[in-house]
């Protein structure tokens, strides 16, 4: 059985982040399972909106360093700002959707941020439709 198919509101997560966010699919988009189907390039801030914080513990993001320097070295959260580097890898190949045949994306798909996260889906947001 294949990867499932990831769908708008799909729940994601970030390794460095404190919560989960939901995927945000915005047109021109491709419905399957009553939903909008999301593919390898949904990952611009409108697709992918935050984290909550991201951890006290990642200095690699400008925001949490200026605070835990702040608090004299102290781990301190900052909002997260995803910064996502590039496309999710790998969706599947074999399925395209829209008017441009972008890859569709899948919930064994990640992206990175620049901040050193990796960001992956956590429930695909569908139990119907699969690729592969």
């Amino acid at each position: 059985m294949g990867a499932a198919v990831v769908v708008n509101g799909a729940s994601l997560e970030c390794d460095k982040g404190t919560g989960p966010c939901s995927l945000i699919v915005v047109p021109p988009m491709v419905e399957g399972d009553s939903k909008a189907v999301a593919t390898v390039m949904d990952f611009t801030p409108s697709n992918v909106p935050s984290f909550v914080m991201c951890q006290g513990t990642n200095s690699a993001n400008p925001q949490v360093a200026a605070l835990t320097a702040a608090a004299q070295g102290t781990p301190t959260p900052a909002p997260c700002v995803p910064v996502i580097t590039g496309p999710w890898s790998p969706g599947d190949p074999t399925v395209k959707v829209g008017a441009a045949s972008f890859t569709v994306l899948t919930d064994d798909s990640t992206c990175k941020c620049a901040w050193t996260g990796t960001i992956s889906v956590k429930d695909a947001g569908t139990t119907d439709v699969t690729s592969g």
